[in-house]
């Protein structure tokens, strides 16, 4: 076996599938994984190693960049949709589209996270070692290097690199204040929603409407939901309890691998890979601007302080209880509304299941934090309720939290697939002259 081969396997394990010592020494001979889905997967284990992501960058933008660049690559060569951003003028039609998918992947990996150099070279070697040497491959690695070039300049100056806003908790009902048991002294991602967007116009092209009121029948509703599912209230064994602690990691990372069973599953080229990656992530990037764009504005208050800090006086509905935690312990440090992973899965469901013109899909979905823990599902808008639904499960959110995050996801990934990567009106289609 390769030294990089085996080093890629044992180490970071981002090869299509688990490689046993027969399976690897026939590794170069086997039919190659597509370029799209690999270097997805490099991003997800570099994500997911401690210490690797910038803590006040969010890395829902890297999956943008690097699936814009892979897009805008591939696509310069098979020219059947509309560009993102970058065409290479006179690129060869002939061009290797896996050449240019690996290529606009390294590079732009490589510029995003420059300490992973030695694993992201390795990994490159890998994947251009399946494709013959020739004009072809040569061409598709000058298209790659040249868009990845393109699409991290357009991107240098998008406000990313911006120092988080200090964050004034509130005092009133309502307001947001830092959570028990771990009270972080400031949220995340305040000047998130300042962020340029991928696709919108502005962070609040899709923003919400407010919140249920306090005093009123529907908040009261979604708090005593919430309240019967934290630590002591009987659930901790149940099926919704298994769901709120399946789901619980960032839920990007699942739609990606979501995404890579569908790509695989229905077997697609690369070019139809390449823009289904980057619709799935050009909006799921959209997302995440949008929605911190919604939670700074609403500043609603999470479910551990609302029961905590219940005042009857308000609502008589709604009960106290000084001790109540989330079944999943700690909140996450940012306000309640909308819920992230409900705009995220809205995202992710709606886009696949317009991509293939069709929900149902049979599929298995690992949990990050559950070992070895699988579900299994037929249709994306399933996944896509049960990932919404986990974080009511876990005591995170209130119900319409979610309801409104799913929205938010629905209409974003609506406008994405309805104004991007369109097909092409002909040989001769303004979008594409240079």
């Amino acid at each position: 076996m390769p030294r990089t081969l085996f080093a890629l396997t044992a180490v970071f394990g981002i090869l299509s599938a688990p490689l046993t010592p027969s399976r690897a020494s026939s590794a170069s001979s086997a039919e190659p994984v597509n370029p799209v889905v690999q270097w997805n997967r490099v991003l997800l284990t570099i994500v997911r190693t401690a210490g690797a992501q910038p803590a006040t960058v969010h890395p829902t933008r890297s999956f943008a960049i690097m699936h814009a660049a892979i897009y805008d690559a591939v696509n310069s060569i098979d020219r059947s949709h509309r560009r993102y951003l970058v065409r290479v003028p006179g690129a060869s039609r002939r061009a290797s589209q896996e050449a240019a998918a690996a290529s606009a992947g390294h590079d732009s990996l490589l510029a995003l996270y420059p300490a992973f150099q030695s694993m992201l070279d390795d990994q490159l070697a890998i994947s251009l070692e399946q494709i013959p040497d020739g004009p072809e491959k040569a061409e598709g690695i000058r298209i790659g290097q040249t868009v990845a070039r393109r699409i991290l300049a357009l991107r240098s100056h998008d406000r990313s690199d911006a120092e988080p806003i200090p964050y004034v908790f509130g005092t009133e009902p309502g307001d947001y204040q830092s959570t028990p048991p771990n009270f972080p002294p400031q949220p995340q991602f305040t000047h998130w929603a300042f962020v340029t967007p991928f696709t919108l116009s502005r962070a609040n092209q899709f923003r919400p409407g407010a919140p249920p009121v306090l005093p009123g029948h529907a908040y009261a509703e979604a708090f005593n939901e919430v309240k019967t599912l934290g630590i002591g209230a009987g659930s901790a064994q149940d099926d919704n309890a298994l769901i709120g602690r399946f789901w619980n990691a960032p839920i990007q990372n699942y739609w990606n691998e979501i995404t890579q069973t569908a790509a695989l599953g229905h077997q697609l080229s690369t070019a139809s890979a390449a823009r289904l990656f980057a619709l799935v992530d050009l909006a799921i990037a959209d997302g995440v601007i949008a929605f911190y764009d919604a939670k700074y504005t609403f500043n609603f208050w999470r479910p551990v302080t609302a029961i905590r800090n219940a005042d009857p006086n308000i609502n008589p509905d709604t009960l106290p209880d000084p001790d109540w935690l989330p079944l999943v312990v700690t909140t996450a440090p940012d306000p309640s509304y909308p819920g992230a992973h409900a705009a995220i899965s809205g995202i992710g469901g709606t886009v696949l299941a317009s991509f293939f013109e069709r929900d149902d899909f049979d599929f298995d979905v690992t949990s990050e934090v559950l070992p070895d823990v699988q579900r299994t599902f037929s249709t994306f808008t399933a996944a896509m309720e049960e990932a919404s639904a986990s974080r009511i499960f876990a005591g995170q959110h209130f119900r319409f939290d979610e309801n409104a995050g799913l929205r938010l996801g629905e209409r974003i990934a609506d406008w994405v697939v309805g104004h991007f990567l369109l097909p092409r009106g002909g040989e001769h289609d303004s979008d594409d002259s240079p």
